[in-house]
């Protein structure tokens, strides 16, 4: 009579195919033959995860967060030494479950891996004054644009922050600073962030703007969602930059970043006026400090715009933390925009430093006179005086020279 099999057959041959399985299955980073043959291409900008790891998002999605995401395991982030806003090109395996996982590294930011290591950080290459001007100023001799190139120029490499109150014009002043940029500039790497705004804005900047790149969180959307954007957003841009390249980053606003980066702060800490923790700030301070132009190099600008005069005590507390940290401001006025004077600038709150860098001297000449005429003027009526004037010109440089020939 043959003897009954043992209890214990089916667990051990459960444990001989288990070890089988992890025979065949690759190490995570280190692909077999197998993994190369099932493999697809794949890419995505880099996210890195707390634990080591990280996920490629969908820059077309605004890095918004999926199940499908590649994740990319810690051994290839480590031997790689990836770092967020890297644009990774590769291959990725599909699991029984549908996840995909990175499994080979082919290109970092258009680089070989090797290569892309050896890329000095942002932080670590000079930083110098801006010196090439962005010229504002289109073919149909749009009065806005004209005006911001005379009372606050625009470097490549330039911090600049756009105060403004609400209903002031602050949405058509960026809408027509990023269209020129990205019709006029085919150099420059255009990157918009909207955060927290309205899906209809969204909507809108996205079908202005051609060939740069749109990333926005909309405001159904929760803080952790705005930080998450912002951070990637920043990251991605100063990437760029280290590549040698000239990259505009707008953002709006400031305001909303700093809100969204106080509401998804966790723990106890210390608490400003208007309920701002003073840990909130850190990292948006540190994304709008970034702006730089590189010597030898290329450049980061960031136009960024901050909210006044919302009623709010954080939207004040906000901006005076930023007041002072750009190198270019351009102040709006809500009484000239209520006047129905636009653009709504406030000539004397307005500037750029070190702006002889950017100007040449018969430019600057003529600039500082301007300034001087518009200085002897009521303070709500310089604006009206300034696009007066410049309506009897077809363009800035034949507004230069008129300006000259009437201080001779």
């Amino acid at each position: 009579m043959t003897e009954p099999a043992s209890n214990d057959a089916t667990p051990r041959r459960r444990r001989r195919r288990r070890r089988k399985r992890r025979r065949t299955q690759p190490t995570a980073g280190r692909p077999t033959s197998t993994t190369d043959d099932a493999a697809q291409p794949c890419t995505g900008i880099f996210e890195p995860a707390r634990r080591g790891d990280g996920r490629l998002r969908d820059e077309a999605r605004s890095y918004a967060p999926r199940t499908d995401d590649p994740v990319v395991p810690a051994p290839l982030v480590q031997r790689h030494a990836l770092r967020a806003g890297s644009r990774i090109e590769g291959a990725c395996t599909q699991g029984r479950r549908g996840e995909r996982t990175l499994v080979r590294i082919d290109r970092v930011d258009g680089l070989e891996p090797d290569e892309a290591r050896r890329i000095e950080p942002l932080s670590r290459q000079t930083s110098i004054t801006p010196e090439q001007l962005i010229v504002l100023e289109d073919e149909e001799g749009d009065l806005t644009l004209r005006a911001v190139d005379l009372i606050a120029p625009i470097g490549r490499g330039q911090r600049a922050l756009i105060v403004a109150p609400p209903r002031s014009g602050k949405t058509v002043l960026l809408e027509k600073i990023a269209r020129r940029i990205d019709r006029g500039y085919p150099d420059i790497d255009l990157i918009v962030l909207l955060v927290n705004e309205r899906p209809e804005e969204v909507t809108h900047f996205r079908r202005t703007i051609e060939r740069g790149t749109v990333i926005a969180s909309s405001s159904d959307e929760p803080n952790e969602r705005h930080v998450q954007v912002t951070e990637l957003a920043g990251a991605r841009a100063a990437r760029l930059a280290e590549l040698g390249r000239d990259v505009v980053l707008m953002i709006d606003s400031l305001t909303r970043v700093g809100r969204a980066f106080n509401a998804a702060i966790t723990g106890k800490g210390r608490t400003l006026s208007g309920g701002l923790d003073t840990r909130a700030l850190e990292r948006p301070r540190a994304i709008f400090g970034a702006a730089r132009n590189v010597e030898g190099g290329g450049s980061l600008t960031i136009i960024a715009t901050a909210l006044i005069e919302t009623g709010s005590r954080m939207d004040e507390v906000i901006f005076e933390e930023f007041k002072g940290t750009g190198n270019m401001e351009l102040v709006l006025d809500r009484s000239l925009a209520e006047r129905r004077i636009f653009p709504a600038i406030d000539v004397e709150r307005s500037g750029t430093r070190r702006e002889e860098r950017l100007l040449d001297p018969y430019t600057l000449e003529a600039i500082h006179t301007l300034r001087r005429v518009l200085a002897r003027a009521p303070r709500n009526e310089a604006t009206a005086l300034l696009l007066e004037r410049m309506r009897q010109t077809p363009d800035n440089p034949a507004f230069i020279h008129l300006l000259h020939g009437r201080a001779s």
